[in-house]
């Protein structure tokens, strides 16, 4: 049996947490890793007939000569990720190699030092990103928790619709718990509002359908287990 050793505050040095970094571009928290993983789960457990490539933290390069910029979240349609995944060239989004950029980037806001209503929406509003998203849980921008750009011809505008017609998909903020975590998601929705499940909610879903039709078979005199 392992025995928990609990540190005492008293007997170690306890740095100030706001002196220290606890996320950045490239280092996650835990509530934005598990945001991230709602979205990119859901997106493969219920496209699972469409073409698509979605990940996160990944970078994008977009213009010769520039450095990448690596979203929290994209989503690019009718691409997908070269067989041979662990060549140099084909570890990372590369548009010229893809031939388009990303329909749908999306950036989680941590702190105030991201830029994100800045210089990140200039990069993308240049990439051609169709939409470009940020997701301010904590409102630190401003006192919006959510922003949608759209690009039309070559600027970007913001818009309140969160339907994003060339995507057929749209997002909306929902209550509930995912991976035993009670709160306020970021998911992807279709256009009647109802979100994209991912592979624990369908087979919630499911084992729940079986327990209603054994319940009816047992009505009707039937034993399940002999089916």
């Amino acid at each position: 049996m392992v025995q928990q050793v609990l540190i005492n505050e008293d007997d170690y040095y306890v740095p100030d947490a706001d002196q220290l970094v606890t996320e950045d571009d490239t280092l996650d928290n835990f509530a934005t890793s598990k945001q991230k993983r709602l979205l990119i789960g859901s997106l493969y457990s219920t496209l699972q007939q469409q073409t698509f490539l979605a990940a996160a933290n990944v970078g994008i390069y977009h213009t010769d000569g520039q450095t990448a910029i690596v979203p929290d979240v994209f989503l690019s349609l009718d691409v997908q990720v070269p067989q041979n995944w662990w060549e140099k060239q084909n570890r990372c989004y590369m548009v010229w190699r893809f031939g388009k950029p990303p329909e749908v980037v999306l950036e989680i806001v941590s702190n105030k030092e991201g830029d994100e209503l800045g210089k990140k929406l200039q990069i993308y509003e240049h990439m051609r990103a169709s939409y470009y998203i940020v997701y301010d849980p904590n409102q630190q921008l401003a006192e919006k928790t959510l922003y949608v750009y759209e690009l039309r011809g070559t600027r970007y505008f913001e818009t309140s619709e969160t339907w994003l017609e060339q995507v057929g998909l749209g997002i909306t903020l929902w209550e509930g718990k995912f991976e035993d975590r009670q709160d306020t998601w970021l998911r992807w929705c279709y256009q009647d509002g109802t979100v994209l499940l991912t592979g624990d909610e369908r087979a919630e879903q499911a084992e729940q359908r079986t327990q209603i039709l054994a319940e009816r078979l047992r009505a009707m005199g039937i034993d399940p287990e002999t089916l």
